[in-house]
C-alpha cells in the first residue's frame, strides 16, 4: 500500500502537557496534532476511496520526507505523528506492528509531504543454519 500524507508535525508539536487543571501532568495531542490527524485520515481515505480495514500483520514501512523549506530538522521526530495518524485512520491495529522501518529526507516541495509505502514484513528460519531472514511483501 502506498499513500501521499501531509507533511506531519513533528513530536515536539503533536503533543501538550498542561501544567495546570484536571489533566495538569498529562501528555495530550495537541490542537494541530488532532488536527494533522484529521487532515491525514481525510487524505488516506481519499486514496483508498474507502474506510481501510486495519491490518494485524507485522508491517515493514518506508517514508520518504519531503520537507515543506530548507530549515534543519530532525528526521526522526516526524514519525510518531505519521505513524499515530496511520492507527487513528485504520491502516494498521497499532503502530507497535512495525517491525522494519526506512526513513529518508526527499526535495523541498511547497506545502510538503510524506510517502509511505506499507507492506507485510515477514521472517523466515533456515532449518539448516538457524538464521533468520527478513523481508517485505507488498500488501
Amino acid at each position: 500500500m502506498k499513500l501521499v500524507m501531509p507533511f506531519p508535525p513533528t513530536v515536539n508539536t503533536y503533543w501538550r502537557a498542561p501544567n495546570r487543571g484536571p489533566l495538569a501532568g498529562r501528555h495530550l495531542i495537541s490542537a494541530k496534532g488532532r488536527a494533522y490527524q484529521s487532515d491525514a485520515c481525510a487524505s488516506i481515505i481519499e486514496q483508498l476511496r474507502c474506510l481501510p480495514k486495519p491490518s494485524s500483520a507485522p508491517a515493514a514501512v518506508e517514508i520518504i520526507l519531503f520537507p515543506p523549506d530548507a530549515r534543519r530538522r530532525d528526521l526522526d521526530n516526524y514519525i510518531k505523528a505519521l505513524f499515530d495518524s496511520l492507527t487513528h485512520a485504520g491502516v494498521w491495529e497499532d503502530d507497535s506492528q512495525v517491525k522494519r522501518m526506512q526513513v529518508e529526507w526527499g526535495p523541498i516541495t511547497p506545502g510538503g509531504r510524506a510517502e509511505i509505502t506499507i507492506t507485510r514484513f515477514t521472517e523466515t528460519v533456515d532449518v539448516h543454519t538457524g538464521k533468520v531472514e527478513s523481508y517485505a511483501n507488498q500488501q
